[in-house]
């Protein structure tokens, strides 16, 4: 599953319409990053980059112009140097398979640039890209040096940031076929989680199910660092060890999902390590669906993006009061925020070619309105530390998240993470199944 070269070709064009007359657009995909000695990490060409051309390899520059034209700077073809690090596409694939206009050798990105920019009016690049911005200051002043040879050195600049985050905000339907593929690979690994989990199996074993089911399926890098998170770990919202013993009685919460050709999915379940809830986590358990619930009511084209958490705090706040966890005014305790003692973070996030997309919140100060082609997260939750001594001993301990990938349609929210078991009932019955 892959996305075609004239979908890449019309993202550059539609750039350059958003941009000054006279513009030239770089880009860089990044470096290989040395995990110990000589070995690297597998290469993730960086997601701009990679949204607006497709090239998937290590210390290429993309120069964009005119009317969307491509040139690609790349490695050079080098038998000796792709038997041992394998296959390059070189120019001429950069041209054959990525619709480049014109490609050069890394070498000669000084030259390709200063054909690029000499006489430009607007140079636009990622300003937090700190080894591009040295680049273009070196082309700059090297094009001012010549000046008396006629060459013209771009005079203004422009951050490609904001820009290009408001295209990546609006998936295309190539994009999020992908994406539902992502997330529904990611289902079924969680689901395998669910089947396999047994009280006395370590952490680790239980993300080793999910690694493998990512891996089979085609997605072979996770989208984030997995988070399996069993009993008090699961009130560690970014908890990685995952080394710990599962005990009889504690509550599983995995936070994981695949990425599938650069674009991620995110999901989280929170289930009984041995396929039951305890009266306990099942009536927290039962305040965090009622949150999601009313949270996915606000996700609707025309809607304020900040409704959905609105209405997941007002949901939260209220049921820690009918539980006993909080005391007093519903709308003062919200006001106060005294609900962030169990709740900390946001209800959700944009999802794309990062986990935590690009893409503003606010446009003037205000939540943006939600539209067709966005996708985000749901994802309330509640975390009662087993230090707080304020509360019954049996909330102590329990930490729960549930978490979808939503994608805003004008006939309502689609959820790309359908059919894995949320609901108290659904959840033991599936795992009921599986033993």
């Amino acid at each position: 599953m892959k996305i075609e070269t004239q979908t890449y070709q019309a993202r550059r064009e539609r750039l350059m319409q958003s941009l000054p007359e006279n513009s030239v657009v770089v880009l860089r995909t990044g470096e290989l990053s040395t995990r110990n000695n000589d070995c690297e990490y597998e290469f993730r060409p960086h997601s701009s980059f990679f949204y607006l051309t497709g090239f998937p390899e290590p210390s290429a520059y993309a120069l964009i112009h005119g009317q969307g034209e491509l040139t690609l700077i790349t490695l050079p073809k080098d038998p000796e140097k792709e038997q041992w690090e394998g296959f390059r596409f070189g120019t001429e694939g950069a041209v054959t398979r990525f619709g480049a206009q014109k490609a050069a050798v890394l070498d000669e990105l000084d030259s390709e640039a200063f054909s690029a920019l000499d006489g430009t009016t607007h140079l636009v690049y990622l300003f937090n890209d700190a080894m591009l911005r040295e680049k273009v200051a070196g082309w700059r002043d090297a094009l001012a040096a010549r000046a008396r040879m006629g060459a013209v050195a771009p005079t203004r600049f422009m951050d490609l940031a904001p820009i290009v985050s408001e295209m990546r905000l609006r998936k295309d339907p190539e994009e999020i076929a992908i994406m539902e593929t992502a997330a529904q690979i990611s289902v079924e690994a969680h689901k395998q989680a669910m089947r396999s989990v047994r009280p006395g199996m370590m952490e680790y074993q239980l993300e080793a199910e999910l690694n493998y089911v990512f891996m089979k399926s085609g997605a072979r890098q996770p989208a984030y660092n997995n988070i399996v998170a069993s009993g008090s770990n699961a009130c560690v919202l970014h908890y990685i060890q995952n080394n710990e013993v599962i005990a009889d009685g504690d509550l599983i919460l995995i936070d994981a999902g695949a990425e599938l050709g650069c674009y991620a999915s995110d999901i989280t379940r929170t289930f009984p390590a041995n396929g039951r809830f305890s009266e306990p986590q099942a009536a927290l358990y039962q305040v965090v669906l009622d949150a999601y619930h009313a949270g996915m009511k606000e996700l609707t084209v025309g809607t304020p993006y900040e409704a959905c958490h609105n209405a997941a705090v007002r949901t939260l706040t209220q049921g820690l009061v009918t539980l006993g966890l909080l005391h007093g005014d519903v709308d003062f305790l919200i006001e106060s925020k005294a609900y962030r003692d169990f709740y900390m973070h946001n209800t959700g996030h944009w999802l794309g070619l990062d986990v935590h997309d690009c893409g503003s919140y606010k446009i003037a100060g205000e939540s943006r309105l939600l539209e067709e082609g966005m996708v985000l997260t749901i994802e309330p939750g509640l975390y009662v530390s087993k230090d707080n001594t304020k509360v019954d001993a049996k909330w102590r301990g329990i930490g729960i998240r549930i978490e979808d990938d939503v994608l805003i349609r004008a006939e309502g929210p689609y959820v790309l993470t359908h059919g894995l078991p949320k609901e108290i009932q659904d959840i033991e019955a599936f795992m009921l199944a599986s033993r």
